[in-house]
């Protein structure tokens, strides 16, 4: 499938416009038409190779939400016409303990990321969303549930996931008190997640700038690291 994006064809060049081959479907794939996708601080240390791995040209993105176009003959799940949803990763093994266990990121046979990552099969490097079409292995695509807002969709695929799962890890809900350092692209959904979920939620921040935007997102509390009132010191007992 011939396509376009945007890659950095190397880590001082700015992104540019990028045709491409996506590869044909196997029977348990979907193809996307991608509506929209999330920027996440990632695609910029992966373009710019902070991380010293990056193979170029790379198309980044991994906040991927789309309409399903074509289907591999063995899916189930998905159909065409159906607005998905696609995150961090593509593929995985399937058949080992920790794919078994929902953990598929940590693949015993190795992951496959939606960009920057060999491909399980043909070894060829993924590329992200951002570009006009995907394809994916059919365990990795979420369906987008009606009334949710396929343009607002994007970071629950990293963000959310990030938040949502420790919530659920620790049964936070009615009673909770969770804290939340940071008022940035994670933090923020941390507190939706949890006022949600009935907790108590305190944003810590280095100033009471955000604390308007804290409350507003569901926060109880916000508390300043640059607060400089001091507390009176607990006397020292003789004994």
């Amino acid at each position: 499938m011939k396509t376009l994006g945007y890659a950095a064809l190397s880590a001082t060049s700015p992104l540019a416009p990028f045709a491409f081959e996506r590869r044909a479907l196997r029977p348990n794939d979907v193809a996307m038409e991608i509506l929209y996708c999330g920027v996440c601080h990632s695609d910029l240390h992966t373009s710019r190779n902070d991380w010293g791995w990056t193979s170029f040209p790379n198309v980044p993105g991994h906040e991927i939400v789309g309409r399903v176009i074509e289907v591999g003959g063995e899916v189930t799940q998905h159909a065409v016409g159906d607005i998905v949803a696609v995150g961090c990763l593509v593929d995985s093994c399937q058949h080992c303990d920790q794919c078994h266990g929902g953990e598929e990121q940590y693949c015993r046979n190795g992951r496959t990321d939606t960009y920057n990552s060999p491909d399980r099969i043909s070894g060829e490097i993924t590329k992200g969303g951002y570009s006009k079409h995907i394809v994916v292995r059919e365990e990795f695509v979420l369906s987008v549930p009606p009334g949710l807002d396929p343009a607002r969709t994007g970071p629950l695929l990293c963000a959310g996931i990030t938040t949502y799962s420790p919530l659920r890890t620790w049964n936070v809900g009615p009673g909770s008190r969770v804290g939340v350092i940071g008022l940035g692209g994670l933090g923020h959904m941390a507190v939706k997640l949890a006022a949600a979920m009935g907790a108590h939620v305190t944003v810590l921040s280095r100033s009471t700038d955000k604390q308007a935007d804290a409350l507003a997102l569901g926060a109880d509390s916000l508390l300043a690291s640059s607060n400089k009132r001091r507390w009176p010191r607990r006397r020292r007992v003789s004994t």
